[in-house]
Formats: structure tokens, C-alpha cells, sequence
């Protein structure tokens, strides 16, 4: 029986690209900027950060989903989430909502406050054909929600979804149970720290650097600067090195689905079939149904 645990090597590095989505919000897009910049099941990476209100307060007003999840996390600032079911949530410094957008849901994500930092992240999960039409679902996390473990070198890691081994423990995020099996960390390194973490290694995993620099791999590790995400090979361990000045940054894995992908904007579907009827569902009125 072949026990070998392999490393996993940096494999492409996609830097993340200036734009704009919603009513003007400045960011920066990694995975999903194009079609081949996708990582099954993941579908699209946004980072946000700014000082300069004229970059975010526009926010991203009333627009519809279908057919995948998204998930933001808040490092500064404050949003508030409405959709037109009445449902009202507060995203604050340090906390997370996972959406499930399943059948549709048309929200608006907008902040609350007109000067100081904006900065997170967003990211989309596709959702299996099979959950693709399931009543939309909210989670609201709150940072005391979210468990904080630290490393033995220094630094820590912020466990969202799945679990992390940290120094022999077992460390578990607050959303489980989810078919491609997310896993979600945030990885804050000091200057020339590691960090080790054991992954299935029939998921994909990608990082996305926000600070600083790091290393990735064991044999022949590369480098990953600051706004690129950086494609995993396959393996059963990521093993990562802070550079000079720190690191922080997110680790995410999940199983692929390894189903076709149609998407037109906010809509991702299996077929351009699904898709148009999408378009005609939500230009009917006949787009949603209650939340759960």
C-alpha cells in the first residue's frame, strides 16, 4: 500500500486583474476573469480594498442570482445585505455570509459608511445540477463564530469552512456538510514562518495572496506574490513559507463537479438551455421562490 504524502507545487499563477462590478465598485478579479481562469468548483475570486469611498460606495444595488453560492468575507468595513424577501443582514469587520442562491434570489449588497476601509472578498462555488434549482439560503457569521487557531511558529489561521490541522488539532470552520466539501482559510504568516496543511487529494485548491509574499511547495517551492491567486497541483499537503515581510492569505479547496458550465453574468447553469430559461424566468416574474 503507497502511504507517500505529496506536496503540492504552485502550478499557475493568475494575477489578479483591475475592474469594476456593481455600480461601480473598484476590485480586483483573480479566478474568473475568463472562462479558462476558473477552478472546478470555484468560479470567480474578487478582492475589494480601498480607503477611497469614491471606489465603493456605489455598492452593488438590487441584481439577481441563480445557480451557485457566494460567499463574502468582510476584513474592514460594513455592508448590508436586503433582498426581496425582506431579508436583512449585517456584514461587519471580521465576519462571512454564505448565500445560496439555488433556484434565485435578486439582493442588493450595499455599504454603510461614507468614509474608511472597504476590504474583503467574494467568492462563487458552483453548485452541483442537482442542487442548481433548491430554495435560496442565508447564512449570517459573525466573527465570534469563527475559530481563530494559532500557529506554533507564529501567526494564525481563520477557519470559514472545513477544517484545519493545527499543531496535532483538529480545528473546524462553522460551514460543513456542503457538497463540494469548501475548504476556507485565512493564513496570516509572520516574516519566514510555514504553514502546513493536509488536503483530499482529489480536490483542487488554489491560494490567493493579500499581503505580502510566500513560497509554495516542498522539493522546488515558487514564489506567489501579493494579488495573484496561485493553481495547485494535484497532491495531499500544501506547504507554504512566508517571504521577508509576512504573508497573509486564503487557502481554499473543494471537490469538483466535473459538470459542463453555462453562465451568462449572474446565472450559472449546465446548459445554454437553463440559461434562457433563467433570462425568461426572472424577466417574468416567475424567478424566485421563498427562502428558507
Amino acid at each position: 500500500m503507497n502511504t507517500t504524502v505529496t506536496s503540492r507545487s504552485l502550478q499557475r499563477i493568475i494575477e489578479g486583474l483591475a475592474t469594476s462590478d456593481g455600480a461601480g465598485v473598484k476590485l480586483r478579479r483573480s479566478i474568473g476573469q475568463g472562462q479558462g481562469a476558473r477552478l472546478d468548483p470555484f468560479l470567480m475570486l474578487d478582492e475589494f480594498s480601498s480607503d477611497n469611498p469614491g471606489d465603493y460606495l456605489a455598492g452593488f444595488p438590487s441584481h439577481p442570482h441563480r445557480g451557485f453560492e457566494t460567499v463574502t468575507y468582510m476584513l474592514d468595513g460594513h455592508m448590508r445585505h436586503e433582498d426581496h424577501l425582506g431579508h436583512v443582514g449585517e456584514l461587519k469587520s471580521g465576519g462571512v455570509q454564505w448565500m445560496t442562491a439555488g433556484r434565485g434570489i435578486v439582493h442588493s449588497e450595499m455599504p454603510q459608511q461614507e468614509e474608511g476601509r472597504m476590504r474583503g472578498f467574494q467568492l462563487w462555488i458552483n453548485l452541483p445540477a442537482k442542487e442548481k434549482m433548491k430554495s435560496a439560503h442565508y447564512r449570517d457569521i459573525p466573527p465570534s463564530e469563527i475559530p481563530v487557531a494559532v500557529l506554533p511558529d507564529g501567526g494564525q489561521v481563520k477557519v470559514i469552512a472545513g477544517a484545519a490541522e493545527v499543531d496535532g488539532k483538529t480545528v473546524s470552520g462553522p460551514i460543513q456538510g456542503l457538497s463540494t466539501e469548501p475548504l476556507y482559510l485565512d493564513v496570516e504568516l509572520p516574516a519566514g514562518a510555514s504553514f502546513t496543511q493536509a488536503v483530499d487529494g482529489s480536490h483542487n485548491a488554489f491560494l490567493y495572496v493579500y499581503e505580502g509574499d510566500v513560497l509554495i511547495g516542498e522539493a522546488a517551492p515558487r514564489a506567489l506574490r501579493s494579488q495573484s491567486a496561485g493553481i495547485l497541483s494535484p497532491g495531499d499537503r500544501i506547504d507554504v513559507q512566508a517571504g521577508a515581510g509576512g504573508a497573509r492569505f486564503l487557502l481554499l479547496a473543494g471537490r469538483p463537479l466535473r459538470e459542463p458550465v453555462a453562465q451568462y453574468g449572474p446565472f450559472v447553469m449546465n446548459t445554454v438551455e437553463e440559461i434562457e430559461q433563467a433570462i425568461n424566468d426572472y424577466q417574468s416574474g416567475n424567478f424566485t421562490q421563498p427562502a428558507t
